[in-house]
């Protein structure tokens, strides 16, 4: 997310209305307009070809961000936003545009990120959606402040805005809104801000709370209670980006990943729907090369807890490298647990520090990489100076698919498909699964010593 910086000589005239025609949306979801130089000025909550009356507030890159005034030719693409808290919630941000024209902008985002990185027609696949009441995780912030504020930032802002419902999440995470603020006041850890993560599990709900002060004993008694209420088997605890301690556990936790029980550590990373973890893992799937042996080796980068792994490996030996050592520990053990010890082997290690080189890389029939937000550059650059011919791209920002697709490019890789997968309802954020290919460099002949 691009960060508008509050800087006071940044400011033009408040009072100074401005008359402008939206051209666009752009990657973060606002509509773009032009000052009277000609400069973009960005606009959150208005749609392409919206006639707008605004006011230029902040710089913001080569620009202005503002706020639109008046809607004073609205789109006929424009709706009724269900959501209560759209508009100050920092989550839906696109939720007044219709979503047939949201899918089509998506995947023209994700068109428009390949032809930055050298690929203008890019074989597109149609997206795929997730549905309302499918999120299976979020990332709750709280504050103290007299009373209790839970609920998401707002939208380019620290503050956080107190959330009654939520339309994406799943109804299990809305109905715990409530009960959670009731414990939260009485946190003694919690002194004036923390946060919530909340993953779904087949066996429930799973909490994981950072906060700004060390968990009390009575803490402790408080969880246990609240767990047993609302079947809960697991809440965990960090003060900050400490080590994380169970705070209560009263049952085992345990998701399915392509038939293969985990048991993932607390806040694991999981996808963030069913659906799109099952479309990306489909779309992996068809993207292995063809005549693959189960002798064969695959390469996953920034595995997790094995969402693609265990899938993968019945198509073939995966070596799975990822940087969380609970993460890696949850998937040797479950792979363990399921006769797989020869087929998925588990490595800890910093892909970012320490990304794999042409001896690791070698005799990989593909190589899956899934990496944060920011992409995998320094990793990226690694494949292409390797001989590896097939890389399968998951990635969750166009922007920076966008940057690493382009070093594939300059390498010689094809781009064979791409599936645009939209996880991320009412959001800019996309996910999206390429596949890159190219020829087998040739081998240099053996010659004899005379």
């Amino acid at each position: 997310m691009t960060r508008i910086t509050a800087d006071p000589s940044a400011v033009q005239s408040p009072r100074t209305l401005i008359r402008t025609r939206i051209g666009g949306i752009g990657g973060d979801g606002d509509g773009v307009g032009r000052l009277s130089d000609g400069r973009p000025l960005y606009l959150p909550y208005t749609l392409p070809d919206e006639l707008v009356e605004a006011r230029a507030e902040l710089r913001r890159g080569g620009g202005m961000a503002g706020v639109a005034e008046a809607i004073l030719e609205p789109s006929a693409e424009r709706v009724s936003p269900p959501c209560p808290h759209f508009g100050v919630c920092g989550g839906c941000t696109l939720q007044h545009w219709g979503r047939a024209a949201l899918d089509r902008w998506k995947s023209a985002e994700l068109a428009a990120a390949l032809a930055a990185a050298g690929y203008p027609d890019a074989p597109l696949q149609p997206l795929v959606p997730s549905g309302p009441g499918t999120r299976r995780r979020v990332d709750l912030a709280i504050r103290k402040q007299g009373g209790v504020v839970l609920g998401f930032h707002r939208h380019r802002a620290a503050d956080v805005v107190p959330i009654e419902a939520c339309l994406v999440a799943a109804p299990t995470i809305v109905a715990l809104l409530e009960p959670l603020r009731g414990v939260i006041q009485r946190l003694q850890a919690i002194r004036r801000e923390a946060s919530c993560a909340i993953n779904i599990l087949d066996t429930g709900p799973d909490l994981l709370f950072r906060t700004d002060g060390e968990l009390a004993a009575s803490d402790r008694r408080l969880l246990a209670a609240f767990a047993t209420a609302h079947g809960i088997p697991r809440i965990a605890w960090a003060r900050g980006d400490g080590d994380i301690e169970l705070a209560a556990q009263l049952g085992p936790v345990a998701v399915t990943l392509a038939g293969v029980v985990v048991a993932p550590p607390p806040g694991a990373f999981l996808q963030a729907t069913a659906e799109g973890a099952a479309a990306i893992t489909a779309a992996v799937l068809a993207a292995l090369p063809a005549g693959l042996r189960p002798r064969d080796r695959v390469v996953e980068l920034h595995s997790g807890c094995g969402t693609l792994t265990f899938a993968i490996a019945r198509h073939a030996r995966v070596t799975a490298y990822e940087g969380d050592a609970g993460a890696v520990a949850a998937l040797t053990r479950a792979a363990g647990q399921a006769g797989l010890h020869g087929t998925v082997l588990a490595q800890l290690r910093d892909l970012n520090r320490q990304p794999l080189g042409e001896p690791e890389l070698r005799d990989a029939a593909a190589i899956v990489l899934d990496p944060p937000f920011g992409g995998a550059l320094t990793q990226t650059e690694a494949i292409a100076a390797s001989a590896a011919t097939r890389v399968i791209y998951v990635s969750c920002s166009p922007a920076a698919l966008a940057r690493d697709a382009a070093v594939l490019q300059g390498a010689g890789f094809a781009l064979a498909s791409a599936a645009p997968i939209d996880q991320f309802l009412w959001s800019s954020r996309l996910e999206s699964v390429c596949v890159f290919t190219r020829p087998p460099r040739p081998r240099r002949a053996f010659r004899s010593p005379r």
